[in-house]
C-alpha cells in the first residue's frame, strides 16, 4: 500500500520521450466506484525556471508503471503537444 506522500516523491516520466515531467501534485478519485480517474502532475524543477509553473491532468489509463522511484505514463498526440 502507498500513502500520497509517497506517490508525490517519485518522478514521473513518459515513456514516449524518456522526459521528467514533473511530481504528483492531485488525485482525481471516483468514491462512487472506488478508483482513481486521473493524477495531476506540477512541472519539474529545471522547466520551471524557464516557463511559468503549471498542472495538468493525465488519466488513470495512461499510467503504466508505479515504481519504487517512478511512476511511468505514457503520453502522446494532444497530451504531448501539452508538454512542448
Amino acid at each position: 500500500m502507498l500513502n500520497m506522500s509517497e506517490l508525490q516523491s517519485k518522478d514521473i516520466v513518459n515513456l514516449s520521450d524518456g522526459k521528467l515531467l514533473g511530481h504528483l501534485t492531485d488525485i482525481d478519485i471516483d468514491l462512487e466506484q472506488g478508483r482513481i480517474n486521473s493524477i495531476f502532475i506540477g512541472g519539474s524543477k529545471i522547466r520551471n525556471m524557464f516557463q511559468k509553473d503549471e498542472e495538468f491532468m493525465v488519466p488513470w489509463k495512461n499510467i503504466v508503471k508505479i515504481g519504487s522511484d517512478v511512476i511511468l505514463v505514457r503520453l502522446e498526440g494532444e497530451f504531448q503537444a501539452k508538454l512542448e
